[in-house]
């Protein structure tokens, strides 16, 4: 696998020079296709990685808005975020980049012909993946009719309800894709070019069915319980289940220039060993290591790195000394600064089992919460390199949130360990939780915040789209007040 990350680049500039039409699949002899499906995956996977994992990507967003991550004595890069500052350039990269890098490359595994069946069933999966995102973080956006390159430059914006039911009908075709393909001699196997799954499609087909139990569980309670029910059957029936490890995207990452996994690269050390900038300037908020260490928790040594002093974090926005200078805080630790070459996460295990409980929890899917609760959890501390005894250890506590016993409000149980499971991995999805339930409770709000607005609960449309589809646009929303549909 790690010879795919020395295409990339080849790969990468072969797009920018002919951005519009390289990728253009027709029949025409003097005019053959060029790049191919194997070539195409994984620098799509890549730009998926890039997109949740890089300097101000969707997993930063979440670990600032859900209140895991500071900033240290000397540094003012945070200030956008601390604000809340939700303009149309706040983070529109999330916006921009989904459409122009991974969907459009997931977009373009479309135009092949059926013997490539396990790609474009990839390709339907991974739009899945990121248009969800997409609804989560903006509420309505150009849907059915956008991805069309150069025939359609301005895309109407589609009800955000509307694009989850596809999204959802567009999963079950892409296992049925999947499946009919398995039994056609002409379909081409996908392999190490696909550097997620390596070419296992029931590894595919269980990764589909988080994202649709996703999907599900978000919009639970404004879906009628006939339509949640029928989906679930689906799923129960199709009989695959769900995914059974963390699934990553690694091409081959290594201690090189430009090929450091992009999480590392942000916030880890460069390939001489020096510290990169933004490695110094962000550390925990104190906050979250009085909960960490309030409730015994060995994840606390694994999210944060130890100073030698203990450990030491900063509330969000409020103006501290040189006794809060880098070298005396609490940065971001080895449980998810692993090294240059670690994989990058963009579905965790932990995440997977929660969502599986919270449903257990609704209306009793796939069997007891409390094992489901316990599944996430243990997954969690394995994945901070932690151990299932040391999992065991901590779910014996009798304190609210970790003891499911002890826990009276089981759904705060849930999303507050989910909380602590995607910090500084996923975080996003835990801010997506907290629009829609509250927990966890008494998170508080940044020094430089309006404590009158609150948190934000969406994006603002970038200044992109006021500029390049002005005709479509809808009204700007209001971040604090306008919430997604399934909060409402």
């Amino acid at each position: 696998m790690k010879k795919i990350i020395f295409i990339l680049p080849l790969v990468l500039a072969l797009f920018t020079m002919s951005c519009e039409d390289f990728l253009d699949v027709n029949t025409d002899p003097n005019n053959p296709v060029s790049v191919t499906p194997d070539l195409i995956l994984p620098v799509g996977q890549v730009y998926t990685a890039d997109y949740y994992q890089e300097d101000r990507g969707l997993n930063h967003l979440g670990n600032m808005i859900m209140y895991n991550w500071s900033e240290s004595y000397g540094f003012s890069w945070y200030d956008d975020e601390f604000k809340y500052l939700v303009n149309t350039t706040f983070y529109a990269r999330l916006f921009d980049k989904a459409y122009l890098q991974p969907l459009k490359l997931y977009q373009d595994l479309q135009k092949f012909g059926d013997e490539y069946a396990y790609y474009k069933a990839i390709g339907m999966i991974m739009k899945a993946y990121h248009f969800q995102i997409l609804v989560d973080l903006y509420g309505d956006i150009p849907y059915f009719d956008a991805l069309q390159r150069g025939t359609n430059a301005t895309p109407v914006y589609d009800d955000a309800q509307a694009i989850y039911d596809d999204l959802v009908v567009q999963l079950t075709n892409a296992i049925a894709i999947i499946k009919a393909a398995a039994d056609e001699a002409t379909t081409i196997a996908v392999g190490a070019d696909d550097v997620m799954f390596e070419g296992d499609m029931d590894k595919w087909i269980q990764f589909a069915n988080t994202v649709k139990l996703r999907i599900l569980v978000r919009e639970y309670a404004v879906k009628p319980a006939t339509y949640i029910n029928d989906e679930l059957a689906v799923i129960i029936a199709e009989g695959s289940g769900f995914i059974t490890k963390d699934v990553m995207v690694q091409p081959g990452y290594m201690n090189e220039v430009n090929k450091q996994n992009p999480f590392w690269a942000e916030l880890g050390w460069d390939v001489s060993g020096t510290v990169i900038m933004s490695n110094d300037a962000t550390c925990a908020t104190q906050y979250v290591l009085d909960y960490l260490t309030g409730i015994v928790d060995a994840r606390r040594d694994r999210l944060y790195e130890t100073p030698d002093d203990g450990h030491k974090g900063v509330e969000q926005g409020l103006e501290v000394g040189k006794e809060f200078s880098a070298n005396l805080v609490s940065n971001i630790g080895p449980g998810i600064l692993k090294g240059a070459d670690m994989g990058a996460n963009i579905f965790s295990l932990a995440e997977c089992y929660f969502l599986q409980a919270e449903m257990a929890l609704n209306n009793g899917f796939g069997g007891d919460p409390a094992l489901f609760y316990a599944a996430g959890v243990t997954a969690s501390f394995e994945y901070l390199d932690l151990t299932a005894a040391q999992a065991a250890t901590y779910l014996a506590q009798t304190y609210a949130n970790v003891g499911w016993a002890n826990s009276p409000n089981k759904l705060e149980a849930i999303i507050t360990q989910k909380w602590i499971a995607t910090n500084g991995i996923s975080a996003e999805q835990s801010w997506f939780d907290y629009t829609r339930t509250g927990y966890p409770l008494n998170l508080p709000l940044s020094a430089m915040a309006d404590p009158l607005k609150g948190r934000p609960v969406r994006l603002a449309y970038p200044a992109s789209e006021i500029t390049g589809n002005t005709i479509n646009l809808p009204e700007q929303p209001n971040a604090f007040t306008s919430k997604i549909f399934w909060a409402n």
